[in-house]
């Protein structure tokens, strides 16, 4: 039985939880708290918290300077999702093929998965771009969506693999014995049971490819139309000036659809991570 705290020992807990918060939870503040003050007051020295004229004017104004803002939120979340889908395509059978089944060069691929997470996109992009010049996918939602989910790709087939593991052999082995199928046993008996690992990597993938839009979009992309929120959020920049408040609005109103994924998804995300901790 776990002895209960002492009394500083609590104090040291809640101080390091509250300095984490801080740290993590102060740039978002701040960036609100940019986005109610008039352009006028953004740099204005010394610096104050709370300043004249504070409202939430930018949140209107935003539409009117980057008038395809809500196209480019809509394609954003359009090519997360696409890269999601595509990725959970490629990472389930393949994490599955890691965990169940024993054949040469197994661990030698799973190094090469490894390697090429800590690969950054950048150190790619020429390869990359001819690579989507070939299949003709430039200026197209797949120029974005397919890098997205292959970088997401080795990272999820790490994280389903570890949670195919913890899923009993007697139950594939049960459903053999019964006369199905390899593909069959895969498709009733183990993904049912992996559905909280299946969301814990869809979530993760969803706010990798949400997050490494702009590369892509730069580089793959000319038009417009497909264009993603940081190319939309890029817009801001002006020749002259920067709207720093109309930005920081954007921005946070960017982000809200990572978090209703987020907060929609919780519960099964907690499952997720904590299934198998315990050995009954």
């Amino acid at each position: 039985m776990i002895d209960r705290y002492r009394w500083w020992e609590l104090v040291l807990i809640y101080a390091g939880i509250a300095v984490f918060l801080i740290f993590l939870l102060a740039p978002f503040v701040e960036a609100f708290m940019v986005s109610l003050r008039p352009l006028t007051q953004v740099f204005r020295a010394p610096y104050r918290f709370f300043t004249e004229g504070m409202s939430f004017k930018a949140y209107g104004d935003m539409w009117t300077s980057v008038p395809m803002l809500w196209r480019y939120m809509l394609n954003s979340f359009l090519i997360a999702s696409g890269a999601t889908i595509l990725a959970l395509i490629c990472i389930v059978p393949a994490a599955y093929s890691f965990a169940r089944f024993s054949y040469r060069g197994r661990d030698a691929l799973l190094g090469v998965f490894l390697v090429v997470n800590m690969v950054g996109a950048a150190v790619l992009i020429i390869p990359l771009y001819r690579i989507m010049q070939s299949f003709g996918l430039l200026n197209s939602y797949g120029a974005m969506i397919v890098p997205g989910a292959a970088f997401a790709t080795p990272a999820g087939i790490f994280l389903m693999r570890s949670y195919f593991l913890r899923i009993p052999r007697e139950l594939e082995e049960a459903a053999l014995m019964d006369g199905a199928s390899r593909l069959y046993t895969l498709r009733r008996v183990i993904l049912p049971v992996a559905t909280p690992g299946i969301v814990v990597v869809a979530i993760a993938t969803f706010i990798a490819a949400y997050a490494q839009q702009f590369l892509f979009a730069l580089t793959f992309n000319s038009r417009d139309a497909y264009n993603p929120l940081p190319m939309g959020l890029y817009q801001f920049f002006g020749h002259e000036r920067v709207l720093w408040n109309e930005l920081m609005a954007a921005s946070l109103v960017g982000v809200a659809p990572v978090l209703l994924v987020y907060a929609f998804m919780q519960k099964h995300i907690v499952a997720g991570l904590t299934s198998g901790a315990v050995k009954e």
